[in-house]
């Protein structure tokens, strides 16, 4: 006998799709973000500069995304949800049109910079509405899940876009990916309710609400987190080629092991910050410091390479869903410009692991230091999370402790 489709049935296939539906949008922005990082010689070869000149491209992104966060979710506010998702997956998709048809370095650049004007929004919003979208709970892990898309992209997407770049050309990798684009706002289109339009925003009274002490520590924390991460992601291939011996078919092996290590703790992270938020975060957080320290150790034998990539990759990516939602819940009378915000922080610590690393590099220490440098910071992190604990257990008049937020 063929049961009836109940409401709760119906409910959750709308969820389900809504959540893919994103996940699919955070495929597409992480393949673009990563690839050209895989084409650069292939690139800078294409536009005739040199290599280091073509890494400004990367650079670039990482600008734009920290500027664009907040300008464009402030710029969309007025629009629902799905027209503004819509809208930044139509800029991507513009951008990596005009990055395959650019004649010259400074106009590929230009490009990047187009393209990277709707990550942070995208990210942001995507956050909310996947948030929005099943009982408060979940929340982290449906957070979880759109982000499960760009762990993915590590896997399959980056890896197919660099292969495309480097048999066809890199214009063929951008213009692929500007496909993408278009399946993804195609099935924005169709999974996402078309819900109302937004509120005319209090600029200056959700800024303030981002100068809250409470929110400042929870977005200084997603920096710490993402330096953590960058400091050894970005000198990953050098630093196994120096500690382990690294064949290059290797270092992709590993780059994949990464990918799987992102998706593994991307997903626990979520499920763990569902019961807690700060407890998930000092667990994660915990493992992260202990697995950067083993990690010269470990790194020397092919076997323990491989198992401290999978185990770093889980931790460094677990921490995500409970970042993004602390910021979320802490900055509850603004959450929309919050998270969208708080991924530019996510770039921001790019940024600083990146120099971080290359500092201690440059200063002579040996890749061997690279990891212990990513501990330390970490380290940090975990001591800021620690911090805002104990503030938040004598909440003051107008501090809004995570027990108190509402619902996103």
């Amino acid at each position: 006998m063929v049961q009836p489709v109940t409401a709760t049935s119906e409910q959750s296939g709308k969820e389900w799709l809504s959540l893919l539906a994103l996940a699919i949008g955070a495929f597409s922005i992480g393949t673009t973000e990563f690839s050209p990082m895989e084409l650069l010689p292939v690139i800078a070869e294409g536009v005739h500069v040199s290599i280091p000149t073509a890494g400004m491209l990367i650079t670039a992104y990482a600008i734009g995304v920290m500027v664009g966060a907040p300008l464009m979710t402030i710029v969309l506010s007025r629009w629902s949800r799905r027209t503004a998702l819509i809208a930044l997956m139509s800029i991507f998709t513009l951008g990596n049109l005009l990055s395959a048809v650019a004649s010259d370095y400074t106009t590929l650049l230009l490009a990047r910079l187009v393209t990277s004007l709707n990550h942070g929004a995208f990210f942001g919003l995507g956050s909310l509405v996947a948030a929005s979208v099943v009982p408060r709970h979940k929340q982290a892990s449906a957070v979880a899940t759109m982000f499960m898309g760009l762990t993915i992209a590590n896997i399959g997407g980056v890896p197919a876009a660099t292969w495309l770049g480097q048999t066809i050309g890199w214009r063929m990798s951008f213009a692929a990916t500007a496909g993408l684009g278009i399946i993804t706002m195609l099935i924005l289109l169709a999974a996402l309710p078309k819900g109302e339009a937004g509120k005319v925003p209090h600029v200056r009274g959700e800024l303030n609400v981002l100068t809250r002490p409470v929110v400042l520590m929870a977005m200084a924390t997603t920096v710490l987190g993402a330096g953590a991460m960058f400091t050894l992601y970005t000198y990953i291939a050098p630093t196994l080629e120096h500690i382990t011996g690294a064949s290059p078919n290797f270092v992709t092996a590993m780059l994949v092991l990464v990918g799987v290590g992102f998706s593994i703790g991307n997903m626990a992270g979520g499920r763990l910050a569902d019961r807690s938020l700060n407890g998930s975060l000092i667990v994660f957080l915990v493992l992260l410091v202990a697995i950067m320290l083993a990690f010269p150790l470990l790194a020397k034998t092919q076997l323990g390479t491989a198992f401290a990539v999978v185990v770093w990759g889980a931790a460094t990516f677990a921490v995500v869903p409970p970042l993004q939602m602390r910021v979320m819940r802490a900055a509850a009378e603004a959450p929309r410009l919050a998270s969208s915000v708080n991924v530019g922080a996510f770039n921001l610590g790019n940024a600083v692991g990146a120099a971080a690393g290359g500092a201690a590099i440059s200063a002579g220490f040996g890749y061997e230091a690279v990891p212990i440098v990513g501990a330390l910071i970490a380290a940090s992190g975990l001591l800021l999370v620690v911090v805002q604990i104990a503030l938040q257990r004598q909440p003051k008049p107008g501090q809004f402790a995570e027990a108190s937020s509402t619902n996103i």
